[in-house]
């Protein structure tokens, strides 16, 4: 209560409306799997930071991230890239919010693409300054850097022309150590740095031209072996400058959005130095500055320098232990909903990680499980033995889509047959925006297929359905469908994805909605206020469609008083408020009994 000492007119503000729960999205998605790029799962807390994943909206989000469609490269083995098809599967198809937590199985250090040294600051390895891929991956292995310098010089005298022993001072200011001059001889130059004894080796009459530069940068241009560019800019090699290359292709990263997008960066030795404090003399920018444009001194027009990245690994095919990992660091995004790991969770151990996942208390999510490849619906049915949970969905066949690598000169195959988790979760959104959550993903159409990759027939359906196999299926003049909509789960009560996906979203709703009654006086007025607050959330639910019933009190209950809490309750700051919803569920089997009737026949 306020306190009033004083005598005047105190004005204060109240309210009369209890507080309101605001239902929480259902539709945002998160995938697990090996990527092209970008940043890994971290293997220690103090690598979360950098190693956070990005929300995505679009797949050009993903490509500028993770990489695009390019196949994966595991030892001497390549495969598709499920994981990239999975996304633009699931944007296709209608999702709209996407995290991607990149694993990667091996030794990072060596996975990362190098160049030869472009600049030696001292003796043996550890002086060798290199350009290094920022993220692991082979596709960096087959990548090249082209540098292209770029002045402005402030007197100018065509160095072609000069004769024999011509002295030409160097950039003048922190790009060059002062005192440096160059003394052509013949068509090459040689460079002085110390000024006494390069002058005593010629006549004061010889010193004929001299050229001082502004203002020298170097515009670096990241090329993939396939002609994409990912990068370029123009970089300065003043220290001060905002531009500066030692800041720019620091190893550390200050900024969130160059740490996910940076494709190279300068690392000294093993990378346990800073760059900008490596960088700290102007002898040393200068030997970075020769190293990256050649001799600029000689040339009025330098050429580009092309530098080429070398090895490089995608790693080993992912084990659950990365992939546990990632898991981990997912339970940290109350957001998302559903999880996935399209191309590997029907790999040993991957649905039982991804299903303790989506139970984890607090979780409210629900895992998108696929069967392995080239199934026969026995095959499945026998994979479908070893996964019991209310809180995953399991889906065959595999989906055949036209695979974007094939081309006249290329030896990929013209179809491409996916994991259906990514179309699955894109139609879980889509039906959550369009229908609402209740409703079930099914029914709904597979956009950007070509066909499954087993046609399933009525009887083998017949065969999965019971068992919770959820089956993707051509049907005669409606296209290619999802035609299941069951959890993977024994128990009759949860059998069905929209009901344990509408729950998760309930719960979910509720418990965030109504964190403001922690701590607050445990009396009648705390638990009338919940009661309204949950009940007028439910009444909106109802309205929507989302429940059963004619009247408000066949849809829903809530009770919250002494029937629901007893004195050991309130003794140890229990407040027990218990909810009862009639939920829709589908209408999975539509019957129609038609018989005959004679003209006369009475109604």
């Amino acid at each position: 209560m306020p306190e009033y000492l004083a005598p005047g007119v105190y004005v204060e503000e109240t309210s009369f409306r209890s507080k309101s729960i605001e239902g929480v999205s259902t539709s945002t998605t998160a995938f697990v799997g090996p990527t092209l790029r970008g940043p890994v799962t971290p293997r220690s807390a103090a690598e979360r930071w950098s190693a956070t994943p990005e929300l995505l909206t679009s797949f050009g989000d993903f490509e500028r991230i993770y990489g695009g469609l390019d196949n994966l490269t595991f030892g001497t083995t390549s495969r598709p890239n499920f994981l990239a098809h999975a996304v633009q599967a699931y944007f296709g198809n209608g999702g709209s919010r996407l995290y991607v937590m990149r694993v990667f199985a091996g030794d990072l250090e060596s996975a990362h693409a190098r160049s030869a040294p472009v600049a030696q600051f001292g003796n043996g390895a550890d002086g060798e300054l290199r350009l290094v891929a920022h993220t692991p991956g082979a596709l960096f292995g087959r990548a090249s850097v082209r540098a292209q310098a770029l002045f402005t010089p402030t007197s100018h005298t065509a160095l072609a022309t000069l004769p024999d022993r011509s002295i030409v001072r160097s950039m003048s200011g922190p790009t060059t150590f002062p005192g440096e001059v160059w003394i052509k001889d013949g068509a090459s130059w040689q460079r002085r740095t110390a000024p006494d004894q390069a002058l005593s080796e010629v006549a004061a009459t010889d010193i004929v031209a001299t050229r001082t530069y502004q203002r020298v940068s170097v515009v670096l241009t990241v090329t993939l072996a396939n002609g994409d560019t990912l990068y370029g800019a123009e970089l300065s090699f003043v220290p001060s400058d905002p531009a500066f290359i030692g800041g720019v292709l620091a190893r550390e990263q200050t900024r969130r959005s160059a740490d996910l997008t940076l494709p190279v960066h300068l690392q000294l030795g093993d990378g346990s130095v800073d760059n900008a404090a490596a960088l700290n003399s102007a002898e040393r920018i200068h030997r970075l500055m020769t190293g990256l444009l050649g001799d600029i001194i000689a040339a009025d027009q330098p050429p580009a320098h092309t530098i080429a990245l070398s090895g490089g690994s995608d790693g080993d095919e992912p084990g659950t232990e990365p992939v546990r990992r990632a898991l981990e660091f997912l339970l940290g995004l109350e957001d998302v909903s559903i999880v996935a790991a399209p191309g590997n969770s029907h790999r040993a151990g991957m649905a039982d990680l991804l299903i303790a996942h989506a139970e984890a208390r607090r979780a409210y999510r629900i895992a998108v499980l696929d069967t392995p490849p080239a199934l026969l619906p026995s095959e499945a049915r026998n994979f479908r033995g070893g996964i019991a949970s209310t809180r995953a969905a399991l889906y065959y066949p595999w989906v055949v889509i036209p695979n974007p690598l094939a081309g006249p000169r290329s030896l990929e195959p013209a179809e491409l047959a996916v994991p259906p988790a990514g179309f699955v979760c894109g139609i879980y959104a889509r039906n959550d925006v369009e229908r609402g959550v209740w409703k079930a993903p099914a029914n709904e159409v597979v956009r950007g297929s070509l066909r499954f990759e087993r046609d399933v027939s009525f009887g083998e359906q017949e065969m999965l359905n019971p068992i919770g196999v959820n089956c993707l299926r051509a049907l005669s003049g409606r296209g290619r469908r999802v035609w299941g909509a069951r959890t993977a789960s024994d128990d009759p009560e949860w059998k069905y994805v929209s009901v344990r996906r509408y729950f998760n979203y309930l719960e979910a709703s509720i418990d965030r909605g109504t964190q403001w009654a922690v701590f607050e006086p445990n009396g009648e007025r705390l638990w009338d206020n919940v009661r309204t607050t949950v009940a007028s959330f439910l009444f909106n639910e109802w309205r929507m469609g989302a429940l059963l019933g004619t009247k408000e009190e066949e849809a829903f209950f809530v009770r919250c008083d002494r029937s629901t809490m007893n004195q050991n309750d309130l003794d140890n700051g229990r407040l027990v408020c218990l909810v009862g919803v009639a939920v829709v569920k589908p209408a999975e089997f539509v019957i129609f009994r038609i018989g005959q009737k004679t003209a006369d026949a009475k109604a």
